[in-house]
């Protein structure tokens, strides 16, 4: 897909990952949207701050009414609280679910339509590799983006048809703030993860893998997303 002239629209773009996304997408010729829960704090210059809250269903109707023209949607916004499944805390457990996987299904089921609309375009969910790796410390986490990951095969199998390319990237920890209190693991620069995104997008891959870590757990799993289709 040709990102030069396209309209996106990126949820959680006014720090981490999703500032970098909005701003190379401005760099590579398109217009953005910059969606926020708080747009009047947005410091983003070149972007149009658009309201809403990816657990919020009225204020994601109401963004697909005002962003009529978006061609590509970036599932980013997130969040990980660090919550065990069996011993944490169980709305903490339900928080995660709701933000991390009934999130990005919400968005988008509102913007398919839009992005059909206006000629087809693409979708893009940041995954992580904890999609595939389990760890009980982070496992709140885990199971909501296991859950994306799934998401993200089915929707771009019933997509498909409607004109919209489905793209899931894949990366282990980012140096951003979400990953502050782990000083002693590699981390990813969220400026070069960005850039494989966009250019993934650009391809049209499937499955973007941001790292080496990535890339080696994946090649543990069955070989790469394969529709299943019934007999």
């Amino acid at each position: 897909m040709e990102l030069d002239g396209a309209i996106a629209m990126v949820t959680g773009a006014n720090r981490g990952l999703g500032r970098h996304l909005a701003t190379q997408l401005l760099e590579r010729g398109a217009s953005v949207y910059a969606a926020v829960r708080r747009p009047d704090e947005l410091d983003l210059p070149g972007v149009t701050p658009l309201r809403l809250d990816v657990t919020d269903h009225e204020s994601i109707r109401a963004a697909a009414e005002i962003a009529t023209d978006v061609t590509v949607l970036i599932n980013n916004a997130g969040i990980s609280t660090g919550t065990p499944l069996i011993a944490g805390d169980l709305d903490a457990v339900r928080r995660e679910l709701e933000t991390n996987f009934y999130g990005p299904l919400a968005v988008t089921r509102a913007f398919a339509p839009v992005i059909e609309a206006n000629g087809g375009g693409a979708v893009l969910n940041i995954l992580s590799v904890i999609s595939w790796l389990h760890p009980a410390q982070a496992g709140a986490y885990a199971a909501a983006k296991a859950a994306a990951w799934a998401l993200t095969d089915a929707a771009r199998e019933e997509l498909e048809p409607r004109g919209i390319a489905v793209s899931g990237l894949h990366v282990g920890f980012i140096d951003t703030d979400m990953t502050a209190g782990m000083p002693d693991v590699p981390k990813a620069d969220p400026a070069d993860v960005a850039a494989q995104a966009l250019d993934g997008i650009a391809k049209g891959l499937p499955e973007i893998l941001a790292d080496d870590l990535t890339r080696q757990i994946r090649q543990g799993l069955a070989h790469g997303p394969v529709p299943i289709r019934a007999a």
